[in-house]
């Protein structure tokens, strides 16, 4: 076995001996830790923009195409959407959502339910159309009448195929 010489078999012990007895020795600062994430809480319009908008979007257009499959789909979807928003904000400028959405868009949506379930092109572009107007008018009762919804022009998902049946 090689010999160690005695200075640095001294040195080492040192270091172990502080280091066993409460001696200091020099080590880097502990990292912060990271501040707490605050909770996400979207706000009424982040959440139509987000959950409602594209969904009026995609039935929009599926339903110049007919695609009644995905509209089935699709209009279920717009509907939960409605839910999902009164559920996570039940109160707004003192409406209660649930209500407001139960008689303002839901009784559009049941038409338009009817039009997708019956495959009727007519129905359903009415439908759609009171729809349209189901959600303008209850911008106006939450005083955002300058939010104006109409029906898509285009389909803004290019990677999605809406047009097929």
């Amino acid at each position: 076995m090689p010999k160690r010489p005695k200075a640095a078999v001294l040195i080492a012990g040192a270091i172990v001996l502080a280091a066993s007895s409460g001696f200091a020795v020099a080590q880097p600062p502990a990292p912060a830790a990271p501040a707490p994430q605050p909770d996400y809480h979207p706000s009424f319009g982040d959440l139509m923009t987000m959950a409602v908008q594209p969904r009026h979007i995609k039935v929009g257009v599926a339903g110049k195409a007919r695609n009644w499959t995905y509209l089935t789909y699709e209009s279920s979807e717009l509907r939960n959407a409605f839910g999902r928003i009164a559920r996570t904000i039940p109160v707004y400028r003192n409406q209660k959502l649930a209500d407001l959405f139960a008689s303002g868009i839901l009784p559009s949506m049941d038409d338009l339910d009817a039009a997708i379930k019956a495959k009727d092109g007519a129905k359903f572009d009415a439908a759609y159309a009171g729809v349209t107007q189901s959600c303008n008018t209850c911008h106006a009762a939450l005083e955002h009448a300058y939010v104006v919804i109409q029906a898509p022009q285009a389909s803004s998902y290019t990677d999605q195929v809406l047009n097929a049946r």
